[in-house]
């Protein structure tokens, strides 16, 4: 069964989507046209990568029993203004104290599984499909 999330417009550029039972809330900023009351869209995106990534390093740490208190992710990105992109982004993991040399480069491995990033590793297929409004999407006269 194919998920399903619902968007609704919520007054000016205000966009916001029910994921289950939630409401994620998005604006775009002053300099948009936006009020900037909510993240925008693109930081939504930004920070599922970042989550993401993070959720994969603690579950790596946690399975091993390695003490994550100290675990850190930050994740900077910058604007590649002739391809209007974020790139690069990097993730930077810091390890906490004692963290074993040997799992370094698995560590790394395991961020890189992260669901979102391979999402974009392998670009999913994308449609657009017109709808009727108030119909059932079939055409008529």
């Amino acid at each position: 069964m194919a998920r399903r999330i619902e968007v609704e417009f919520a007054g000016g550029m205000k966009v916001n989507a029910r994921v289950a039972d939630h409401l994620i809330r998005t604006d775009q900023p002053l300099r948009g046209g936006g009020q900037g009351s909510a993240p925008a869209p693109m930081d939504y995106f930004l920070a599922s990568l970042a989550t993401c990534s993070a959720l994969y390093a603690l579950e790596f740490c946690r399975t091993r029993g390695i003490p994550t208190e100290e675990l850190k992710v930050v994740m900077e990105i910058e604007k590649d203004r002739r391809r209007k992109i974020y790139s690069p982004i990097r993730i930077r993991l810091s390890l906490p104290p004692g963290f074993p040399e040997k799992y370094r480069p698995a560590i790394v491995r395991a961020v890189n599984l992260c669901t979102v990033k391979r999402h974009m590793d392998t670009k999913p297929d994308f449609e657009v499909i017109i709808e009727e409004s108030g119909g059932s999407g079939e055409g008529g006269g």
